[in-house]
């Protein structure tokens, strides 16, 4: 059917314009009857959708009068709170509202336009009720993408506020507003950042950690990689699910620990061993930190170095016999009867002190990366404690006849 006349498409939008008013409160009755979301909403929420209905049927004389600018229009429906809109009701739920308000439209048809023009003017409605769909759509994109954007500020200044092991209520808050639940366990992973876009890298993180039912806080610093996981299922099984989210070369993970105060001691020490990773070519990929001690010592790390004196050396220097069988162990290459000929004792004793040894300070000297490690400790003990020299265990003295 042609369209009518301009004149009388004019005279329909200004009987449309003066009833926007009440086809709005008609809307609003009939979602209060069977909208039960909408009648047990807020008043101030209520208002808001009200104001945008009317401005919805107001549009709509608009978008006859001009139906070219129809865009323009559309949008201009939701300026009165584009953002508030996606807070106070979901996409679905605005769908049925729009549906609600064509339906009173619709049934007022009889009233806005004269018997020649209602057919007109209900295909009219269709058309501008699924433009306004699609406007509605846009608004919630554009909000979706917003709200993404912040939070994606949100978490990179929570994971540097980690970093820097700057863990207060204001980063917890941040934390919980992004959706952190304060899971049971919570580990650290660090390595390098595969090239490309970093948004779409920390969304393949956040994915991989979603299909295994974890929290993530995720940023990347210069070319590092960094991830906070919050987990209550088995660690190796989440460890293997990230690993696709870094680029080549080590990988390090931290000791599980409970909350982030506590993370923020993790993630550093998960960092010193990520600087040093390179010093242990056979390292695991994940390597535990804690198994980068010695390279993290040696690179200047002072909470590796108190670990290994505390741990390793003050263990071994409170028994003369151990601390001597270890020294000696070491230097004769990890050989059970020359460290038993350099200590004038039989290679049993050696065996036995061994054993002792690997209880004590929890490492097996027979092992070569743990003899290094031990090593490591030895000299760091010495250095930190000048004079506290291990008392040399000397064969017996021969006795000379005259």
């Amino acid at each position: 059917m042609p369209p009518p006349s301009a004149t009388r498409i004019a005279a329909t939008a200004r009987r449309i314009d003066r009833a926007a008013g009440e086809l709005s409160n008609r809307a609003q009755r009939m979602m209060e009857e069977t909208l039960p979301w909408f009648a047990t909403m807020p008043p101030q929420p209520r208002t808001l959708v009200g104001l945008i209905i009317q401005a919805g049927i107001q549009g709509f004389a608009d978008w006859l009068r001009a139906p070219g600018a129809g865009s323009r229009i559309t949008a201009d429906v939701f300026a009165l709170a584009p953002t508030d809109l996606a807070s106070v009701v979901t996409l679905e739920q605005t769908v049925e509202l729009v549906r609600i308000a064509v339906e009173v439209t619709e049934d007022a048809i009889e009233e806005l336009a004269a018997p020649t023009q209602q057919v007109w003017l209900r295909e009219a409605t269709l058309r501008y009720s699924r433009e306004i769909a699609f406007a509605a759509a846009l608004v919630y994109a554009r909000a979706a993408e917003q709200r993404g954007t912040w939070d994606a500020r949100l978490e990179s200044l929570v994971v540097d506020a980690i970093v820097r092991g700057e863990v207060s209520d204001s980063v917890l808050s941040r934390a919980a507003a992004l959706g952190w639940a304060q899971p049971e366990q919570i580990f650290a992973m660090a390595g390098r950042a595969p090239d490309g876009d970093p948004e779409r890298i920390l969304s393949h993180v956040r994915r991989l950690g979603s299909d295994t039912g974890t929290d993530i806080l995720a940023g990347i610093q210069t070319s590092r990689l960094v991830v906070i996981v919050g987990t209550t299922s088995k660690i190796s099984r989440v460890t293997k699910a990230l690993l696709p989210a870094f680029g080549a070369g080590p990988i390090v993970t931290g000791l599980p620990v409970t909350g982030l105060a506590a993370a923020a001691v993790s993630v550093q020490e998960v960092l010193a061993a990520l600087r040093v990773a390179a010093a242990w070519p056979e390292a695991p990929r994940p390597v535990n930190s804690d198994d980068l001690l010695a390279e993290r010592a040696i690179g200047g790390d002072q909470r590796a170095v108190r670990a290994l004196i505390t741990e390793i050396y003050q263990p071994l220097a409170e028994d003369p016999h151990l601390i001597a069988t270890a020294d000696a162990f070491v230097r004769c290459g990890g050989a059970i009867e020359s460290t038993g000929r350099a200590l004038f004792v039989h290679p049993n004793t050696v065996r036995y002190r061994l054993r002792r040894i690997h209880e004590v300070c929890r490492h097996d000297l027979t092992d070569g990366r743990e003899r290094y490690i031990i090593q490591v400790a030895l000299t760091l003990g010495r250095l930190e404690i000048p004079g506290a020299e291990e008392p040399s265990i000397a064969p017996p003295a021969k006795v000379v006849s005259l």
